[in-house]
């Protein structure tokens, strides 16, 4: 079994000790994923005037599905290939709008997919972390 991992130069560095992507023969697994960019900012998670952070879940979504494309076509792979996702969203009122992101990626011949709240994530600007496994046969 070929086995890869890798950190992807060029995309925000991972918070511990883990690859953005683990290769375990023909599939291959994205760790959780989130808007943030290499600069350690948010997309989606705004200050407005008053100092209050603003946070659109719309923009987080489309964020974290980018990146885990981004992250799977360092791998050799593409959003095409993906069979699983499990998403989790700190509010469950932000449902709608990440279920009609997702949407713009995914459709009913997409991948199985779970959608849990959590009560928080590794960063309080993180609304919503996707996790992804991708199926890619190797070439021999």
């Amino acid at each position: 079994m070929n086995d890869q991992a890798g950190v992807i130069k060029g995309k925000a560095k991972p918070r511990g000790k883990y690859p953005h992507f683990r290769r375990a023969g023909d599939f291959i697994f994205v760790s959780g994923t989130s808007s943030r960019r290499p600069d350690d900012t948010f997309v989606g998670a705004d200050v407005d005037a008053f100092g209050q952070t603003v946070f659109d879940i719309k923009a987080q979504t489309r964020a974290v599905i980018e990146n885990i494309a981004d992250t799977l076509q360092a791998a050799g792979s593409g959003l095409a290939d993906v069979v699983e996702v499990s998403s989790f969203l700190v509010d469950m009122e932000d449902f709608a709008g990440y279920n009609e992101v997702y949407g713009e990626f995914f459709d009913h011949q997409g991948p199985a997919r779970t959608t849990v709240a959590v009560h928080q994530l590794p960063h309080p600007l993180i609304r919503i972390e996707i996790k992804a496994v991708a199926y890619q046969p190797q070439e021999n």
